[in-house]
């Protein structure tokens, strides 16, 4: 719903980039904080501080849908979703009892995000195209915006109901004060390869969220389409990970990394040249399919 608004409302595409860019800049200064805070008060706390943060967001999306706010709204929603991740990631790492356990967890725990991806820009790009209409104004108005915005403000806190009930698992011991950093992880050169390459792909994930709002706007797709496109990419994902447990018995973590890689280049430059949506669509179900694969082998 951000790109689509801020570029209906003549942003440019570099200032779009920059919006979307927000939604990962909280992250990069909160994830070890967030991650030492998940180590001394578990899941609940940071979890509810991030629904606080989320919905807080979205609303202000709702009341105010100008430029400025929307900045406001990424870094408070992009923060919340990252502190949120760290601490479940945390909660299902514990819960593991041996290495393919481990792999397996994280498939399964990595198909929310890949579903929340469907039904995040479909319900939105819907919203946006019609609720307008039904209120007596035009398809893809403000009053569509705000009803998308106000979703994305309620789902948090369905995300707070569904988590009240989870086992409290034993806060970790901390080791000694100052004798271990989480920069020391960098002098390990596995660590900084895997750190690269979780880096790229990770990247190719948020360009194909990015450009796909641009090139549709461009083509004069609806919001429903662009919605649609995104969801494709989503369901994509999901069904990999739903036979991830079996593909992490039989295959080694390099390999399913390695070919996604390759994969990825290829697609990314063929895409720009799919004329229709329906050409795009083949592009985003295979990305799905190849970008999907990867995040439960990087965790594991």
């Amino acid at each position: 719903a951000t790109p689509l608004l801020s570029l209906k409302q003549g942003y440019s595409p570099l200032a779009v980039g920059m919006l979307m860019a927000l939604f990962a800049l909280t992250q990069v200064f909160l994830a070890l904080p967030a991650g030492r805070y998940a180590d001394r008060h578990g899941l609940r706390r940071p979890v509810g501080f991030s629904v606080i943060a989320a919905t807080l967001g979205a609303g202000l999306a709702v009341a105010f849908p100008v430029f400025p706010v929307l900045c406001l709204a990424a870094l408070l929603t992009g923060g919340a979703t990252g502190s949120a991740a760290i601490a479940l990631q945390r909660h299902v790492g514990r819960t593991a009892r041996d290495a393919t356990e481990l792999k397996q967890m994280f498939s399964w725990f990595s198909i929310g995000p890949a579903i929340s991806n469907f039904l995040g820009p479909l319900t939105a790009g819907v919203l946006i195209d019609h609720v307008g209409g039904f209120f007596g104004g035009q398809p893809g108005d403000l009053i569509g915006y705000r009803s998308a915005f106000l979703l994305m403000a309620l789902l948090p806190l369905g995300s707070w109901l569904w988590i009240r009930g989870t086992p409290v698992l034993s806060i970790a011991v901390a080791t000694q004060p100052g004798s271990r950093r989480a920069w020391d992880l960098l002098r390990d050169p596995m660590m900084r390869r895997l750190l690269l390459v979780n880096w790229f792909l990770s990247s190719c994930w948020d360009v194909h969220t990015f450009v796909l709002p641009i090139l549709g706007h461009e083509r004069g797709f609806s919001a429903s389409v662009i919605g649609m496109l995104l969801g494709s990419f989503a369901v994509a994902a999901t069904l990999v990970r739903l036979i991830m447990p079996w593909l992490a018995a039989h295959l080694r973590e390099w390999v399913v990394i390695s070919s996604a890689m390759l994969l990825t280049g290829v697609l990314f430059a063929v895409y720009p040249f799919m004329p229709t949506a329906w050409s795009m669509g083949v592009c985003s179900v295979l990305l799905g399919l190849v970008l999907g694969s990867v995040q439960p082998m990087i965790m594991s």
